[in-house]
């Protein structure tokens, strides 16, 4: 059975998708078709309380039940290699695709963080450029710097704000 739900966090409001007791993903949204979360199922419940943790700054990894549906292996593999990422830390395209035995496919690396469904406990947010810059993020840099920032904010804090 399919559910969602939403959760108001600090980067906009972000819509859950589950489906027989798996996360199939979270994805930030406008604005929600509703509020309601009624009687969720616990994994929807369970990842609002860990999503909630998270951006308090109390979690450092999730523990839940993910899937990535019909997607390639590819891309499954791909987003079973950015689950590896400690939190705080951020590694590049490159060093994903040499960790998948094909340094060549640096861009296909790139299209499948792109299309990662389950953003967030999925941590896309933290690939960077071979050279340490921030690079694409399907929510913007904005919102990749605001998610390092909570990660790290001596790595990524505003300038400043850490004195």
């Amino acid at each position: 059975m399919s559910q969602k739900a939403w959760y108001i966090s600090p980067i906009g409001w972000l819509e859950i998708t589950a489906h027989n007791n798996s996360l199939t993903g979270i994805s930030k949204v406008d604005r929600p078709e509703k509020v309601k979360n009624k009687n969720l199922s616990p994994i929807l419940l369970d990842t609002i309380g860990q999503l909630e943790e998270y951006f308090l700054g109390v979690r450092t990894a999730f523990d839940l039940r993910l899937d990535f549906g019909d997607a390639t292996e590819f891309y499954k593999e791909v987003w079973m290699e950015l689950l590896k990422i400690p939190y705080g830390k951020t590694v590049s395209y490159s060093y994903i695709a040499e960790q998948l035995d094909n340094p060549k496919s640096v861009r296909a690396v790139g299209q499948a963080a792109g299309a990662n469904p389950i953003a967030i406990v999925v941590p896309c947010h933290r690939l960077i450029g071979k050279k340490g810059d921030l690079t694409g993020y399907f929510y913007g840099l904005d919102i990749k710097r605001e998610l390092l920032r909570l990660e790290n904010p001596k790595s990524f804090g505003l300038q400043g704000e850490l004195f």
